[in-house]
């Protein structure tokens, strides 16, 4: 039997991290695979295993290491996960999302979600990101959605609006940052399955025909909830390997692959991130004069 969970869940999941951390974020930040580094530029940090928060999914695969990171950065203050679960590990859609409501009740207004994601556009090439312009819900259409039960009314509507999943001045400041440090930031359609197995090429030739740009196994249930939840949402794919269409009979280590790549991305990401911070902190900060 599914089980739901309900508020009661998620504020002993709330109450536990705001009692383990002197500081109150505004910002959630969740990081994929292979995006773990970047939590190290977080400041004052305060540090919480997965393991120790009551009905927290705990993360099974490498390059995922299952901590909350909570701290300063760039003049704010931030919930960094590091490393998240998935479908695919035996979680619920409303499990893997559970995160996501715990920053809700701790205030969180805008979340940041970063992946390692397949590159389905030509165009695209390991190392290179990709601002989220919008996303396919593939397994959500197929009824796994976070959103499935009971709905609480106090957290958000029944029915959600999703046709502005991804906050446009949020993504507009995203290119002004890429712009001024001069890296090359991608916008594409983001596609998510339940995996893990990776794609064939016949997948992939079908998941570029519907408009997929870079395909994942992550982001879209916290996505959802987070939206539901009345957060603003940032996300960044990181290109971490390019689809093959045309096999060539050579088998790759493509997990391997992606963790790899995660070395190129992380610089990258760390630098448009933290002048993405940096310019909410300016604009909260004139806000406030």
């Amino acid at each position: 039997m599914t089980k739901f969970f309900t508020r009661k869940e998620f504020t002993e999941a709330a109450d536990f991290i705001r009692s383990h951390t002197k500081h109150e974020p505004t910002i959630g930040l969740v990081l994929g695979t292979g995006l773990n580094p970047l939590a190290e530029e977080i400041q004052e940090a305060d540090v919480i295993p997965y393991r120790d928060i009551p009905h927290f999914p705990t993360s099974t695969v490498e390059g995922h290491v299952g901590q909350l990171v909570i701290g300063e950065l760039e003049g704010q203050e931030i919930m960094a996960m590091q490393g998240r679960a998935h479908y695919y590990e035996g979680y619920s859609p409303q499990q893997i999302a559970l995160p996501i409501r715990a920053m809700q009740l701790l205030g969180i207004g805008i979340l940041i979600v970063t992946n390692a994601a397949g590159g389905l556009n030509p165009a695209f090439k390991a190392g290179d990101l990709m601002l989220i312009t919008d996303h396919i819900n593939l397994i959500g259409m197929a009824g796994l959605n976070p959103l499935r039960g009971p709905n609480d009314p106090e957290l958000g509507p029944r029915f959600i609006e999703m046709s502005q999943a991804y906050d446009l001045k949020l993504r507009e400041m995203a290119l002004r940052v890429a712009k001024d440090l001069g890296l090359t930031l991608h916008q594409g359609v983001y596609i998510c399955l339940a995996g893990p197995s990776f794609e064939t090429p016949a997948d992939l030739r079908f998941l570029r025909l519907i408009g997929a740009d870079a395909v994942g196994m992550s982001t879209v249930p916290e996505v959802t909830v987070a939206r539901h939840a009345g957060m603003r949402v940032l996300g960044i794919s990181g290109i971490s390997n390019v689809a093959v269409v045309e096999p060539t009979g050579e088998s790759k280590a493509i997990h391997k692959e992606v963790l790899e790549a995660g070395k190129i991305l992380v610089p990258k990401l760390t630098a448009l991130l933290k002048g993405v911070i940096g310019l909410l902190a300016s604009e909260a900060s004139m806000s406030l004069s």
